[in-house]
């Protein structure tokens, strides 16, 4: 048996206004919902039980889960009575769970296809207390930066260095594997984070260790980056892992041009309309003339309207022939 805690607690505030109607790790990518993909890739690498540990609402996920199954993953809710941090809500999920043996930890936010049992196999090798998962990026500057030696020990962390300070270019990728050990060093019941406070605590003890892949990796917290998730497995980015543009519950009309777009189950897409590099999610609605260009629509783009870099969450409206760029609607800074 091997256990996991992922973390799904957040607001989602980064991805309003579509998190208004839909939490964040129910979101889809590639008509599949984030937390789907996730959950699919832990049970690859051997997870069998994986628990959520929630800020609130547990209901949406039992019923996308009704018989608290997924992925062939058993599943459980740990509910936290007040917001946790990440450190928090690990140690409360994991003592809910009952967890007393390696486990795994996974940011629900991330889609990766790393092999987790990989990660596994690497921290017992090490006889580590904590193990992270960690990928290299271009601009290390907005992230967390992990210094490792040649044995993939971490020597420190450095939060969000100065751009040309970082010591490597490899980041906390957000999947890590813990022994029970590490659950001491949180106190119970508090607000910690197990980025800030935690971890150093284990790189003070030596114990800590990286193991760096290139595995595909993406953080789908914005909505960029959740269009390019999606966009990602019509275009052949993720290797062995792909969907069809259109789902089959979609209404595109004969007529419509969809390019390098994703159609969701309950979508509309008129004649004479233009998608590209979009996503249409459930609900959303494109009239005939209308063009909608690298964005995210819950809601509906009417006749002849032209959109581009946006986010319409359910029930916005585009009006006839209004043109709207780099906008959210409804604006989540007006509410």
């Amino acid at each position: 048996m091997m256990r996991a805690v992922v973390l799904v607690g957040g607001f989602g505030t980064r991805l309003r206004p579509l998190t208004y109607s839909v939490p964040k790790p129910m979101l889809p990518v590639g008509h599949v919902s984030i937390i789907e993909r996730l959950v699919a890739n832990l049970a690859r690498g051997g997870v069998t039980d994986v628990t959520f540990a929630l800020g609130f609402k547990p209901e949406p996920f039992i019923e996308a889960f009704p018989d608290a199954r997924c992925a062939g993953v058993t599943l459980s809710y740990a509910v936290e009575p007040e917001p946790l941090d990440t450190a928090g809500a690990i140690r409360f999920a994991a003592e809910y769970a009952g967890i007393d043996d390696t486990f795994v930890v996974a940011n629900g936010d991330v889609l990766t296809d790393l092999d987790i049992d990989l990660l596994v196999a690497f921290h017992r090798k090490r006889g580590a207390m904590a193990t992270l998962h960690l990928i290299a990026v271009d601009d290390p500057s907005s992230f967390g930066v992990v210094a490792i030696d040649d044995d993939g020990r971490i020597e420190r962390f450095v939060e969000k260095p100065a751009p040309g300070t970082a010591p490597s270019n490899l980041v906390n990728a957000g999947t890590y594997v813990l022994e029970p050990s590490v659950l001491d060093l949180i106190p119970a019941g508090e607000k910690v984070s197990i980025e800030r406070s935690t971890f150093p605590l284990v790189v003070a003890a030596g114990s800590i260790f990286g193991l760096a892949s290139d595995d595909y990796w993406i953080d789908t917290g914005k909505p960029e980056l959740y269009l390019q998730a999606n966009l990602d497995l019509v275009n052949g980015r993720r290797p062995g892992i792909g969907c069809e543009a259109i789902a089959p519950g979609a209404a595109v009309a004969d007529g419509a041009h969809v390019v390098d777009s994703i159609v969701d189950d309950g979508a509309e897409v008129a004649a004479g309309a233009t998608v590209e590099r979009s996503v249409l999610l459930r609900g959303s609605v494109v009239e005939a003339g209308a063009v909608v260009r690298d964005s995210v629509i819950m809601g509906r783009v009417q006749a002849g309207a032209d959109v581009a870099d946006a986010v319409l969450g359910a029930g916005a409206v585009v009006e006839p022939g209004e043109v709207l760029r780099s906008s959210r609607r409804p604006d989540p800074d007006h509410d």
